[in-house]
């Protein structure tokens, strides 16, 4: 099975946000990131997409209280179904999100290689300042709405500052794409991990 992130025809960098089971952490993450990236007009350079290290939940709905706090917030999850992380998207994707230890500690146990291991990230690496300087996002799922309104702020504001570190790497990368495109076609702009063709 192949994972098709939204706008990832035209992409030159694709992100993968990844929790346990797809239906509290990442979904959110990924319609929070989407929207913050359309709205400064990238929303066809960056390919968004989520799933979870687990099975249990393949092909649900994000759960009811993810919907509800991201609706509290302006966003809807409507149209996600939840999906499990296969081992080939480390070829597929520039960067893989991770919400706590025991995902990235799945992940990097299925990478094949120290390159592949290294596209594996926290999220809260990128939050400007982590609360209570903790390193993790909680699982809101045993918690009530508050916990769950709280973990969408979280990842609100690690999104913002993830995608202002990747913006000029993106931008760049559009440019360099542009400039060469009647001549010898598009043409890598480092530091992409990865060859930016699509």
């Amino acid at each position: 099975m192949v994972v098709m992130a939204k706008n990832s025809k035209d992409a030159v960098f694709r992100i993968i946000f990844v929790c346990t089971g797809n239906i509290c952490r990442s979904p959110m993450a990924e319609v929070i990131f989407r929207d913050t990236v359309e709205q400064i007009g990238l929303g066809s350079a960056v390919s968004i997409a989520s799933a979870g290290t687990g099975e249990w939940h393949v092909g649900e709905k994000a759960d009811p209280r993810t919907q509800s706090a991201l609706e509290r917030a302006g966003f809807t999850a409507e149209n996600h179904r939840a999906k499990q992380f296969e081992v080939d998207w480390f070829e597929t994707f520039d960067l893989i999100i991770t919400f706590d230890r025991g995902q990235r500690r799945i992940l990097k146990a299925w990478a094949s290689d120290d390159e592949q291991r290294s596209l594996v990230q926290p999220l809260l690496t990128f939050h400007p300042a982590p609360p209570g300087g903790i390193t993790e996002v909680p699982d809101p799922y045993y918690g009530n709405d508050q916990l769950f309104d709280h973990v969408r702020d979280m990842i609100t504001s690690a999104c913002q500052e993830l995608l202002r570190q990747i913006e000029p790497v993106v931008r760049s990368t559009l440019t360099a794409r542009a400039g060469s495109s009647t001549s010898q076609g598009a043409q890598c702009a480092p530091p992409l991990p990865r060859s930016c063709a699509p």
